[in-house]
C-alpha cells in the first residue's frame, strides 16, 4: 500500500461518511447519525495519515459546525475548560526546563553518581524519566533529552550500535507507562482521559491515587522485559570522563537555571494540593508558564517559546474530545454501545475488566491513534456500564491503559513512532514488534490483575 497509502484512506473515509450519512439507520437521530460519519471519516483518516493529523481534525470541526451537528459551544467546548490551558502550559514548561539547561544537569548529574554498566543504563533511563516527569510534562521532549544524554554514555562507553539500538528503544518505551504515573507526566493525553471521568472529579492526586501504583508496577514490568530481552552483546563499562567534562562545561548553576528550578518546584508543589487550595491543576500550569515570562522573577520563557506549543495539537486534542462529546449529545455513543457491544454487562469486575482491554486493543490496533480510539472506545464503554452504577473513573481508565499502553508497531503510539530511525532513537520495527506482542499479553495482567484490585483496596469499586 505504502505510498498510496494516504489516497486509499481519503477515498474509503469518504464512502464510509457518504454510505452513513445516507443509510437508513433506525434507533439513531439525525445529527447522531451525522455525527457517526464525520467521526468514522476522520477515524479513518488518522489511521491512514491522509494529512497531517492537525488539518483533519480541522475539517472534522468545520464540519460539525457547518451541518449543526451540535452547538458550536459544545463542538469547541475543550477552549473553555482549563485543559486545553494545561496543556498549552505544559508546553511551555517543558521548553523553560529544556532551554535552561536544567533538565540536562539533572540527567548528567545522575548518570556521573549511578551508571556504570548495561543494567544500570536500562534502569536509569526508567528512573530519570520518572524525575523528570515531574519537571517536564510532556513525554516527547522528556525522551529527546534523556536520549541526547545517552548518546554521550553510548559513545564515551564505546557501546556497539546493536546495544545503542537498546537503549534507544528504551528509552522511548520508557516515556509510555511512566507518563501514566502523574496526572502531568503527559500534559497532552493524560488530561484527555480525566476530563472523560466526568462528573467524577479528577485531580492531581486523585489521578495519582487511581493510577500511580498500577502505573509504577506497569513500569517495573516493562524495565525486567527489556533487561530480559534486549540483553547485551558484551558488557558496558561507562566511562564517566566525557560526561564530567560535559557537566563541567555547563559551568556552575546560573540564574536562569535556579529560577526554573523554583518555579517547577512551586508548579509541584501547587499540582499535589490542588484538592487543598481548590484551584485547578490547569490554571495552575498556565499560571507557572506565565510567571516565567515575567521580568526579574522570570525572565526564562521569550516571545520565541511559544512556538514550543504546537497549535496543530491543539486542533487535534479539540476533535479528539468533540468525538466523545457530540457523540454523547446526539445519541451515537449509546447506539453504538447498544448495537456494537453485547446486551449484557458482565457483573464480575474482572471478567469487565478482560473484556474492555479486549475490545480497546482490538480497535487500537486496527486505528493506531490512541487519542482517536480514546474518541471511539471510552464514551461507547461509559455508556455501556452506565447501568452499573460504578465510577466513571473505572470504564475510562481501564480503557486508557489498554490504549495508551498497547503498541506493536510505532504507529500505535505517537511516544514510540518519534523515536524510529537513525537520528531519533535509532531502533525499527523490529525491535517494536519484538516487544510489543508479548507486552500485549502483560497488558491484560495489568488491567485484570493489577489495576482491578488495586481499585478494590482503595475502594473505588
Amino acid at each position: 500500500m505504502g505510498k498510496n497509502k494516504p489516497i486509499i484512506g481519503f477515498i474509503l473515509g469518504i464512502i464510509v461518511a457518504v454510505v452513513i450519512f445516507f443509510a437508513n439507520i433506525p434507533g439513531l437521530e439525525r445529527t447522531g447519525q451525522m455525527c457517526m460519519a464525520f467521526s468514522l471519516m476522520t477515524v479513518i483518516f488518522w489511521a491512514f495519515g491522509i494529512a497531517q493529523p492537525g488539518y483533519v481534525s480541522g475539517l472534522y470541526l468545520l464540519l460539525l459546525a457547518v451541518f449543526k451537528v451540535a452547538p458550536t459551544t459544545l463542538i469547541f467546548s475543550t477552549w473553555t475548560t482549563s485543559m486545553m490551558y494545561l496543556i498549552i502550559g505544559a508546553y511551555l514548561i517543558a521548553v523553560a526546563v529544556k532551554e535552561s539547561g536544567l533538565g540536562e544537569r539533572i540527567a548528567y548529574k545522575f548518570i556521573v553518581k549511578y551508571v556504570s554498566s548495561f543494567k544500570s543504563i536500562i534502569v536509569s533511563i526508567f528512573a530519570l524519566t520518572f524525575i523528570l516527569a515531574l519537571l517536564i510534562p510532556h513525554p516527547w521532549p522528556r525522551a529527546f533529552l534523556i536520549m541526547s544524554v545517552m548518546a554521550v554514555v553510548v559513545k564515551s562507553a564505546d557501546i556497539p550500535r546493536e546495544d545503542a539500538v537498546k537503549i534507544g528503544f528504551t528509552v522511548f518505551t520508557a516515556s509510555i507507562p511512566v507518563s501514566m504515573i502523574f496526572l502531568t507526566g503527559d500534559a497532552s493525553i493524560n488530561p484527555l482521559a480525566a476530563a472523560s471521568c466526568d462528573p467524577e472529579p479528577v485531580g492531581w492526586l486523585k489521578w495519582f491515587e487511581v493510577m500511580g501504583l498500577p502505573m509504577i508496577v506497569t513500569s517495573i514490568i516493562t524495565m525486567v522485559m527489556i533487561l530480559f530481552m534486549f540483553k547485551p552483546t558484551k558488557e558496558v563499562n561507562v566511562n564517566k570522563t566525557e560526561i564530567l567534562e560535559k557537566l563541567e562545561a555547563m559551568g556552575p548553576m546560573s540564574g536562569k537555571e535556579l529560577r526554573t528550578a523554583v518555579w517547577v518546584t512551586l508548579a509541584i508543589i501547587l499540582w499535589m494540593t490542588d484538592t487543598l487550595h481548590g484551584i485547578d491543576i490547569g490554571w495552575v500550569t498556565l499560571f507557572i508558564a506565565m510567571g516565567m515570562a515575567m521580568p526579574k522573577i522570570g525572565g526564562i520563557l521569550t516571545p520565541q517559546s511559544w512556538s514550543g506549543v504546537p497549535v496543530q495539537t491543539l486542533i487535534f486534542l479539540t476533535a479528539a474530545v468533540a468525538i466523545g462529546r457530540v457523540g454523547g449529545a446526539t445519541g451515537m455513543n449509546t447506539w453504538i454501545a447498544q448495537t456494537v457491544l453485547p446486551s449484557s454487562v458482565p457483573e464480575n469486575m474482572f471478567i469487565l475488566a478482560a473484556f474492555i482491554t479486549a475490545v480497546s486493543i482490538a480497535i487500537h490496533m486496527l486505528f493506531g491513534s490512541v487519542i482517536a480510539v480514546m474518541g471511539i472506545v471510552i464514551p461507547a464503554m461509559l455508556a455501556f456500564t452506565g447501568s452499573m452504577g460504578i465510577s466513571t473513573i473505572i470504564p475510562v481508565m481501564i480503557a486508557y491503559i489498554a490504549i495508551n499502553a498497547h503498541f506493536i508497531l510505532p504507529f500505535h503510539n505517537l511516544a514510540i513512532l518519534v523515536g524510529v530511525g537513525e537520528d531519533n532513537g535509532m531502533y525499527t520495527e523490529k525491535e517494536t514488534i519484538k516487544f510489543g506482542v508479548p507486552f500485549t499479553i502483560v497488558l491484560f495482567i495489568i488491567t485484570v490483575g493489577v489495576a482491578v484490585p488495586w481499585w478494590k483496596v482503595i475502594g473505588l469499586w
